[in-house]
């Protein structure tokens, strides 16, 4: 498990440090035409795709800690990291699409003429960077929120690419100026609804609770089932890191013996079935759950 782990780790940071290089090189020429052209679209792109940078290095950095070995300071290393870059990258993207939002409103009063043969060279371009940089998570986009998140953030930012080319053959054929700020506020809305649940996610998981893909009442069910147990409780699940997960929990069971193979199973079933990967099960025999604390 600790080698397929890194393995997978050591894919996406490459895929983290490719793709940050791609959307640099993109970010610095967007803006610049951008600019040159007065298009608050291509602005309003460049602006996203910088967050996007910063998500992307940020994840490539939080990926690095969470290899970092544990200490007898902190004994779980540093894996929370990752769930904590995933809701500050959310965040921060929301702060940035708010004050682009600002901007466009008040171009909708302005009367601007952006260069329309610009937008549209210059949006083609960021199809090709934003779709090739998504399809290098691809792979890796099911197994990790930070992925998942740079995933859908280029997958979006590709289609918003496809909407500004048509906002600059709008402008280039009819000269309709409005076109530009409408499509900076679609813009927003996109990366507002495809942003939420990376939001949500990663806010779920900093506070520990049980990550979407677990089914604790499936794992309740299944630790009940297991040899001479009677009852089960203080179970708690929570993410370590945007790809690991941990349970504790208090089983009392009808024997007076410790059974080292019933754990060794329940672990690696745990595991299996569940994609639990650190387990720690407490066995009672007697009346010691009346007291446990929840």
């Amino acid at each position: 498990m600790h080698h397929h782990h890194h393995h997978n780790a050591s894919a996406s940071n490459k895929a983290f440090l490719i793709g940050a290089v791609i959307n640099i090189i993109y970010v610095i020429v967007e803006a610049t035409f951008g600019f040159l052209s007065d298009s608050l679209s291509l602005l309003a792109d460049a602006g996203h795709n910088f967050s996007d940078v910063l998500i992307l290095l940020m994840a490539w950095g939080a990926n690095i800690l969470a290899s970092v070995k544990p200490t007898d300071r902190h004994t779980y290393g540093y894996r929370r990291a990752t769930i904590l870059v995933a809701l500050i990258s959310g965040v921060t993207l929301v702060i940035t699409m708010g004050l682009i939002a600002i901007e466009a409103i008040q171009r909708l009063n302005t009367i601007v003429h952006p260069d329309s043969l610009t937008i549209i060279i210059v949006a083609s371009v960021g199809i090709l960077v934003n779709f090739i940089t998504a399809a290098l998570f691809i792979n890796y986009k099911d197994k990790d929120l930070n992925v998942k998140g740079a995933f859908l953030h280029m997958l979006a930012d590709g289609l918003v690419s496809v909407a500004v080319v048509i906002g600059g053959i709008v402008i280039y054929f009819t000269g309709w100026q409005l076109i530009d700020p409408l499509l900076s506020l679609l813009i927003i809305l996109v990366i507002a609804i495809s942003s939420w649940g990376l939001i949500r996610d990663s806010f779920n998981l900093s506070v520990d609770a049980v990550p979407n893909n677990i089914d604790i009442d499936s794992i309740r069910n299944y630790l009940l089932s297991l040899p001479d147990v009677q009852d089960i409780h203080d179970l708690h699940i929570w993410a370590m890191s945007t790809t690991q997960v941990a349970l504790t929990a208090h089983i009392l069971r009808n024997s007076p013996h410790i059974d080292d193979d019933l754990l060794h199973k329940a672990a690696q079933e745990l595991k299996d079935k569940f994609g639990i990967h650190h387990s720690t099960i407490q066995i009672e025999n007697g009346q010691c759950h009346l007291n446990c604390q929840e």
